[in-house]
């Protein structure tokens, strides 16, 4: 697993072993970014000088490739020990300290946050993390009026609405959607 683009391309990351962290795959993230760039109601915009939130965040992939295109800051969540050591590992290797913010708690239960207006849910599938999860970080401020929702689930997965659904793309057992 490596950074896809931008100023870290190609710096390798760490993820846990076992199943407890399932990471995005880089050719997925590799699209996800691509929509992002060349979408109509995205590009470059939509990630440089984001704040950005990665719920769920495991290895914190989502959140670093942002940085890594030129977000100004990474919000991540993560609670599992060992996705939590990976996390910091690849956040230490890319020297982003000062562009992260570790969060080791629960997404369903967050503290008071800063708005974010790039937001990743990439949850356990299902799980039907993905609409408690909204609710609880919008109640929480963590996500900025008018944000933009990147979610991964499984294919198979029913999302109720959570706001106006842009895009959906099918990449192997993951179906990306974005929300406004």
């Amino acid at each position: 697993m490596r950074i896809i683009a931008g100023q870290w391309r190609g710096r390798q990351l760490i993820a846990p072993a076992g199943a407890n962290t399932r990471p995005t795959a880089d050719r997925v993230r590799q699209a996800l970014f691509d929509m992002l760039l060349h979408a109509p109601w995205a590009g470059r915009d939509a990630v440089e000088g984001a704040h950005v939130l990665d719920a769920f965040a495991g290895t914190g992939a989502l959140g670093l490739e942002s940085l890594s295109r030129g977000a100004s800051c990474s919000f991540f969540f993560e609670q599992d020990r060992t996705a939590l050591a990976a996390l910091r590992a690849n956040v230490q290797a890319c020297r982003a300290e000062a562009q992260c913010r570790i969060v080791a708690r629960d997404t369903l239960r967050p503290t008071v946050g800063q708005a974010c207006n790039l937001v990743f849910l990439d949850p356990p599938y299902g799980q039907d993390l993905v609409p408690k999860a909204v609710e609880a970080l919008r109640a929480a401020g963590w996500i900025a009026e008018g944000a933009l929702l990147v979610v991964e689930t499984s294919q198979g997965e029913v999302l109720p609405s959570l706001g106006h659904l842009l895009a959906e793309r099918q990449h192997g057992a993951a179906r990306l959607s974005f929300w406004r």
